[in-house]
């Protein structure tokens, strides 16, 4: 049997790459249907009651009319596509950790299964939250700055201007999830001390030592920030928290801009009681022109590049071909999320 599915892609994750995806997992077995959108040149929004889509549903309905599956990355999978896929569409695979870019309701109310991918891309963050801990630590956006702009700073060798390394610092991981939990080990390997605060865990895992919050932020040299967004985590990083860390040390924020209250963490490094950040979110995103923040010299600032690699990219695609051709053959998705959609009963 020969399946119609289509590929919805974008400048990361190609249609091309998602349709040579779902052709290796079902054998050739596939008619592809290609369609593409310009985000990242484009930016992404909110499309008819779905976030962070990009596309045009119209032009995604009248390609899924007949289809058995939608394989995306960031296209609006709203009421209207799903509608369109009346009677053929089986699954939506979507390349990403959290599929806020599809309508739920409307799929679980159709009987139609939405794979996604946790952790798809907890490798690439994991490895930019350490190599720019170790940029941050060493003061190197500052003295790359200075630089650029015509000085040759040598001042930077002066003891009390230099950092420490990973080997001698305290690492603190606010949650530890699947990025936090790899984060953890690739910091193991440089033998940094590594405390976490997760209210969600009763046991951490070897090398990892569970405080609670006020410990975690007075005993690190650098907090990382890897929790969840919720009602009660927005702005965990307050005027209070920054008060209770470490002078002089680094706070990176590769997670959600909201758990950071910007306005205390901009007064925080203009007294200089932080040393650094690595802001790679931002509240709201993009920032405003206007936002401080991204502009001083000891803030390494990145517009939400930490996930960004080739791997995520090929891995991604091949992953959420396997959880679509697993449907497609009488299977389920490892991970769906509207499971009701499986068992309406």
């Amino acid at each position: 049997m020969t399946h119609r599915i289509v590929c919805a892609g974008d400048q990361f994750i190609s249609a091309e790459l998602l349709a040579r995806s779902v052709e290796a997992a079902l054998d050739g077995d596939v008619t592809p249907v290609l369609v593409g959108s310009a985000w990242p040149t484009e930016p992404f929004g909110e499309i008819d009651g779905v976030r962070e889509a990009a596309g045009d549903p119209s032009e995604l309905a009248a390609a899924v009319e007949g289809a058995a599956a939608v394989i995306t990355h960031l296209a609006p999978i709203t009421a209207q596509v799903l509608a369109a896929g009346k009677g053929s569409l089986q699954v939506v695979g979507v390349t990403r950790g959290g599929p806020v870019n599809v309508d739920l309701a409307a799929a679980t109310a159709a009987g139609i299964p939405v794979a996604y991918l946790p952790g798809r891309n907890l490798n690439a963050v994991a490895e930019f939250c350490v190599g720019t801990m170790i940029c941050a630590m060493r003061g190197l956006p500052a003295a790359a700055a200075r630089l650029a702009s015509g000085t040759w700073d040598a001042t930077g060798f002066k003891y009390e201007r230099t950092g420490l390394e990973l080997a001698a610092a305290t690492v603190g991981l606010v949650g530890l999830g699947a990025v936090g939990a790899r984060v953890a080990q690739l910091l193991g390997a440089f033998g940094s001390r590594v405390l976490a605060h997760d209210p969600y865990l009763a046991d951490a895992p070897p090398g990892v030592t569970l405080v609670d919050l006020p410990e975690l932020l007075a005993g690190s040299d650098v907090v990382s920030l890897h929790a969840r967004l919720t009602p009660e985590t927005r702005h965990l990083i307050d005027k209070a928290a920054l008060a209770t860390m470490r002078p002089g040390a680094v706070l990176i924020n590769t997670a959600r801009g909201e758990l950071v209250d910007r306005a205390a963490l901009d007064a925080a490094l203009e007294s200089g009681s932080l040393r650094a950040a690595v802001l790679d979110v931002f509240d709201p995103e993009p920032p405003d022109p206007t936002d401080p923040l991204p502009r001083r010299p000891e803030v390494l600032a990145t517009p939400h590049l930490a996930g960004a690699s080739r791997q995520v990219a090929e891995q991604s695609a091949a992953r959420i071909a396997a959880e679509v051709a697993a449907v497609l053959t009488g299977g389920r998705p490892t991970h769906c999320a509207n499971p009701d959609a499986l068992d309406p009963q």
